[in-house]
């Protein structure tokens, strides 16, 4: 049975950091290219950033050039989401994905996801 468990959200300043994590289990994990996607109240789930199975390759939402960094571990099946300099617009359940093959920016796309964890940035 596949897993995907996100955690490091919460509730933090603007201009502030976290770093989200996702782990998985239950697939190999190096197959699967990962993605991260939020949805705020009231919008569609859309597309942050994405990393292909051997991390060598990245991909980002503009809203997250600059800012967002997408990275992964294969050793401990974790992929993370470092975000700095975060906004109020930033604010949204972010959730991890799975795919085998390559990273997509479409929710349909992917095969697996976390439950979401919530991030809330203040003004």
């Amino acid at each position: 049975q596949v897993q995907l468990v996100e955690s490091g959200g919460g509730l933090v300043q603007a201009g502030g950091s976290l770093r989200l994590s996702c782990a998985a289990s239950g697939l190999t994990f190096s197959t699967y290219a990962m993605g991260w996607f939020r949805q705020a109240p009231g919008k569609e789930r859309e597309f942050v950033a994405g990393v292909n199975g051997f991390g060598s390759s990245t991909y980002s939402a503009n809203s997250a050039k600059g800012r967002f960094t997408i990275s992964r571990d294969n050793a401990k099946n974790t992929v993370y989401l470092q975000m700095n300099g975060l906004k109020p617009e930033d604010t949204a359940v972010y959730y991890c994905a799975a795919r085998r093959g390559l990273v997509t920016t479409g929710t349909l796309g992917y095969d697996y996801w976390g439950q979401g964890t919530q991030v809330t940035v203040s003004s």
